[in-house]
């Protein structure tokens, strides 16, 4: 009998995290370039009372008695479906559309990655990330310089005060992964590489695979609300059956005590 209150435990451990998941969905519904996440899990072991093909006088029996233990948390991986595009006409916003990381330096001296393209120049004149992480390869735009163009190829350009003549600054490269939902999140939608995700490939906007840059637009987050209420009401309805499992046990084991009343 106390098998089933440690089963529908794990019921409601399970459902719990995927709640807090789905939370951090929601809680991110307008962060750009955010990646939404999906809980997965997985049954826990079978106790075997009886395996099945077990010899009888008439034969073999064709199933067996098993029961179940409970589940798991397997995994939290993320999605890294596209989210849509929002125009902004800002000329550092830029949005990929197709495969690829933008690469930024981190604090500690690591590449990190980022879907986020919410660019900015700081007193340098350096495009850095809103918490001010300079872009991989460095990009300096000299001062004087008007009407910044980024192509889908990633070529910047601009036009310096009293020319008509357009200058090349540099060129913009992404990053990509064999398994891009094996980076490890780090938050501020930012991205390191771990052995599960695999060394990160770079290369030119366009060409080999990678996505081609949008000015003037940013990745909205992939999450469909209307999707995660879905599965918010699942969980909540699931968490619900495993906490009557508990009640109801509770109840048949007040009935076994009360028997010799």
């Amino acid at each position: 009998m106390m098998r089933s209150l440690y089963i529908a435990t794990t019921g409601m451990a399970a459902q719990q995290l995927s709640i807090e998941v789905i939370s951090n969905n929601l809680a991110n519904v307008s962060t750009t370039g955010f990646k939404k996440s999906a809980a997965e899990f997985h049954e826990l072991l079978y106790q075997t009372f009886r395996p099945a093909g077990s010899p009888r006088t008439s034969g073999v029996l064709p199933v067996g008695i098993q029961v179940g233990l409970g589940v798991q948390p397997m995994s939290v991986h993320k999605t890294f479906r596209q989210g849509d595009f929002e125009q902004t006409l800002n000329d550092f916003d830029i949005a990929i559309e197709g495969d690829g990381f933008f690469q930024v330096t981190l604090p500690d001296g690591n590449t990190g990655f980022t879907r986020s393209g919410n660019f900015k120049l700081n007193n340098e004149g350096a495009v850095v990330t809103s918490e001010g992480l300079p872009l991989l390869p460095a990009i300096s735009i000299p001062s004087g310089m008007q009407k910044i163009s980024i192509s889908p190829e990633g070529v910047v350009s601009g036009v310096a005060a009293g020319t008509t003549t357009e200058t090349v600054i540099g060129t913009m490269e992404l990053a990509r992964f064999a398994n891009p939902a094996g980076l490890d999140s780090l938050g501020k939608n930012l991205y390191q590489v771990t052995t599960a995700s695999g060394e990160a490939l770079t290369g030119v906007p366009g060409k080999e695979g990678f996505g081609k840059l949008e000015q003037g637009f940013l990745e909205s987050s992939n999450v469909n609300i209307a999707e995660e209420m879905v599965k918010m009401i699942t969980a909540q309805r699931a968490y619900e059956l495993n906490s009557k499992a508990i009640q109801t046990s509770d109840e048949m084991l007040s009935l076994v005590n009360n028997l010799k009343r």
